[in-house]
């Protein structure tokens, strides 16, 4: 299973990778612990931003979600942006660092669609393994209609699932940092017309392994 290349992978290998890890199971057990507690023996991520207010900003936050936009960072891209969010869709997730591209698998754990006093829009994936991490990542949208105001929100719990990622662990953690305040960035650009730098609140914790 290649998962390294020189070149952004094509369509074609993009299609025939998604395919084969269509077939198989997450590569972690805690499926759909991103909707309640991180498991334990993860290192555990968060990244927040206020993309502004108002239903306006909401549905425009929810249109790039669903364009997989978090993603069309020119360092990290998706395959395909076209799959929709539902549960069971596999796609392609795409990453450059050390001049190589690094190509990995996940699958749609679960979607969240909710109206109310506070409306939430998101989903979550988990890693396949076809994946050099191992883990889960949600991402969600929030309209308080309270305080009017609207946010996205990151909660990711991983760890290495590869050799290269075990050996280069403190790079690894680099782009996971650094994906966390593109992608806000790149949300925030979707749905403001003025180029405003927006503040970006990330934290980082290890959930400890039960004894």
């Amino acid at each position: 299973m290649r998962m390294l290349y020189l070149h952004k992978p094509s369509a074609d290998i993009l299609a025939r990778f998604v395919e084969q890890q269509r077939k198989l199971d997450f590569n972690y057990s805690a499926v759909g612990a991103t909707a309640l507690t991180p498991p334990s023996g993860y290192t555990v991520d968060g990244t927040r931003i206020e993309l502004g207010t108002g239903e306006e900003v909401f549905d425009a936050a929810k249109l790039a979600l669903l364009n997989w936009q978090q993603f069309r960072l020119g360092w990290v891209d998706v395959w395909s942006a076209e799959t929709p969010l539902e549960i069971g869709q596999v796609v392609a997730i795409m990453g450059q660092a050390v001049g190589l591209w690094w190509l990995n698998a996940c699958r749609i754990v679960y979607t969240i669609d909710e109206s109310g006093p506070i409306s939430r829009f998101g989903f979550a994936y988990g890693t396949l393994p076809g994946h050099v991490e191992s883990g889960e990542e949600r991402f969600l949208i929030e309209w308080d209609q309270d305080t009017d105001r609207v946010t996205y929100e990151i909660l990711a719990f991983s760890k290495p699932n590869h050799i290269l990622t075990r050996l280069g662990y403190p790079l690894v953690r680099r782009s996971q940092k650094r994906f966390g305040r593109d992608s806000a960035a790149s949300m925030f650009r979707a749905v403001n017309e003025a180029q405003i730098v927006p503040k970006v609140y990330q934290h980082t914790g290890l959930m400890s392994q039960a004894s």
